[in-house]
């Protein structure tokens, strides 16, 4: 589990002692129900259930202590809404197989704020770059396109990007390295393009779904979203980042179509969480770009996950999508059109939601060694995901 080591960030907290602890408490029991050992998974607790916490105070923060070793659990609070209040305190505890822990949430006076200008879980729109959005944590990192991006392509200038595909950058380290590459690149410096020692974007989007794009299908043709268009960060760091992201509505055979995507990245996490909120369609077809086609696809649908498995440059590279609920059909694309054949998952929309989870794994970031173990992990992760931890409170 994580301890109060790790620098916080906007949720730091002092020791215990200095830090004026309140008589309020709420104890939470995290019960694994799964014959395997859970660490890096997310807990969320409802801050509605902490009644007694002031959390509109900015002076006040909440911790979360194991009582059996005493040790402070890293967490963070997180603004779910983005209506600048805080809805959850998240915190990430490590669960032996078949067993349960119980946590101490107590509110405290923050005395001060230590803020990493470089949190290992992190987001941000990057106007220098065009007008990128990209999230990355210690494991993957990913980005996508914005208006500026759009209208150069369709005003002929060059260096645009008409795309509303997910792009993956193929990090090896567990440090950020998005303000870092992008500096590289806009500076002169370098590129972001050559490995040199840290990994490198030689992932190919285009006009494809990349990694979690979606698309709306009519009878036998594909459509989607151009670029967004707004963009709304709501948390970096330092277990979760998340942000909304905008679409024009766009035309799928003559049905109107509203999007929107509010996308999460937790620590330890190689899946980035897409909620969204649609209108005008009753099934979602979420993808993976299968380039020129000379990869491994691989379904799963007891497990409820698709995979592509290929080789890029010098080294291979796993993708998938996960659709823990859902999951209606999968469909191979193949067209001569370039960057149009991709990977789908077909997925049923309810309430005007749909939500799935979309990662990769990159061979040379040491995680994976061959496909095999890609896919054993994309089937624990399955079942995690379908088995979440279970949250019960006490006074």
């Amino acid at each position: 589990m994580h301890y109060s080591k790790i620098v916080f960030l906007g949720t730091t907290l002092l020791a215990l002692s200095s830090c004026g602890v309140k008589n309020s408490a709420l104890h939470v029991t995290v019960t694994n129900t799964l014959n395997t050992e859970r660490s890096f998974e997310t807990v969320s607790v409802d801050l509605n259930r902490v009644t007694a916490f002031n959390i509109k105070d900015t002076a006040t923060t909440v911790a979360v202590i194991y009582p059996k070793s005493k040790d402070t659990l890293t967490s963070q609070l997180v603004d779910e809404d983005g209506d600048g209040v805080a809805d959850v305190v998240i915190f990430q505890p490590k669960i032996a197989a078949k067993s349960a822990n119980t946590y101490n949430l107590i509110s405290i006076s923050k005395r001060s704020e230590a803020k990493t200008e470089n949190p290992a879980v992190y987001s941000r729109f990057v106007p220098e770059r065009t007008d990128d959005y990209a999230w990355e944590n210690n494991k993957v990192a990913f980005r996508t396109y914005g208006p500026v991006a759009q209208k150069m392509v369709e005003d002929n200038v060059p260096g645009g990007t008409l795309s509303s595909g997910i792009d993956a950058w193929l990090k090896r380290v567990d440090y950020p390295i998005i303000n870092k590459w992008y500096k590289k690149m806009t500076s002169g410096a370098g590129t972001y393009h050559e490995d040199t020692g840290e990994g490198l974007d030689n992932f190919h989007v285009g006009a494809s779904r990349g990694i979690g794009g979606i698309a709306v299908k009519k009878d036998s043709t594909y459509y989607y979203s151009k670029n967004f268009t707004t963009w709304k960060t709501l948390a970096t760091g330092p277990l979760r980042t998340s942000f909304i992201l905008e679409y024009e509505n766009w035309d799928a055979n003559g049905t109107q179509i509203t999007e929107q995507k509010k996308i999460s990245l937790d620590y330890g996490s190689n899946f980035s969480k897409f909620e969204i909120t649609i209108t005008g369609a009753d099934t979602v077809s979420a993808g993976l770009t299968l380039h020129s086609n000379t990869g491994k696809t691989s379904v799963n649908e007891e497990n409820k996950w698709i995979s592509y498995w290929e080789h890029i440059d010098d080294s291979d590279l796993g993708s998938a999508l996960i659709i823990p609920q859902g999951l209606q059909a999968t469909e191979k694309y193949l067209t001569p059109k370039q960057d149009e054949s991709n990977l789908y998952a077909h997925i049923n929309v309810e309430n005007n939601k749909v939500i799935y989870y979309a990662g990769f794994g990159w061979k040379k970031s040491g995680q994976f060694a061959n496909e095999q173990e890609w896919l054993a992990f994309l089937n624990t992760t399955s079942e995690k995901l379908s088995n979440p931890l279970q949250v019960s409170f006490s006074k």
